[in-house]
């Protein structure tokens, strides 16, 4: 071996260490070859239906390391900080009638919602920032986000982020579901 460089592996491992990368750190940015920023994780929580999927599609699109929580699911409150505690969390709350209208599919109610807040009550309580979503249009739910993020100094990439699968379920406005939808 001498003076040589060590073996550096092909492009498949460099690959799957990419991939793996993506799963444990975050973000699929920069290309091969690029320098990596270490982007903060910012979180986002919610009840069903508050925009979680459509929040960090637009954060995402902008560079900002953003990952929805299911934490509305969990009986363990403190689920988003347990698995990469985040630098930043966003609680995005709905009303019934709201998630009503975005999420037809599903039989609201009011126990039901009061069974997520009660989940979601630890989340809440530490988030950065909350936003009722209910009467806000995607695209002021993501204005109000991103305004707190440039104020708070949160760096973004300087380009998009690699798109994470939906939570929830996405509709047609004709009533058939989405396939692009996780």
């Amino acid at each position: 071996m001498g003076t040589e460089d060590p073996p550096h592996g092909d492009f498949s491992s460099h690959l799957a260490f990419l991939v793996l990368q993506e799963i444990l750190c975050g973000s699929f940015w920069p290309p091969m070859g690029a320098v990596r920023v270490n982007l903060d994780l910012v979180k986002i929580v919610g009840v069903s239906a508050a925009g979680k999927s459509t929040l960090v599609a637009g954060l995402r699109q902008l560079g900002y390391n953003a990952r929805p929580v299911a934490q509305e699911h969990s009986q363990v409150p403190d689920m988003w900080q347990r698995i990469r505690p985040p630098a930043w969390l966003i609680y995005l709350d709905a009303d019934l009638d709201a998630q009503g209208v975005r999420r037809p599919d599903v039989s609201w109610n009011e126990p039901w919602r009061l069974t997520e807040l009660g989940r979601l009550a630890h989340a809440r309580n530490h988030a950065d920032l909350v936003i009722d979503t209910s009467l806000l249009s995607p695209e002021r739910v993501l204005q109000q986000a991103v305004d707190f993020l440039r104020v708070s100094s949160v760096e973004a990439a300087p380009g998009p982020l690699a798109e994470l699968p939906r939570t929830g379920s996405v509709w047609h406005q004709d009533g058939r579901p989405d396939p692009r939808s996780g």
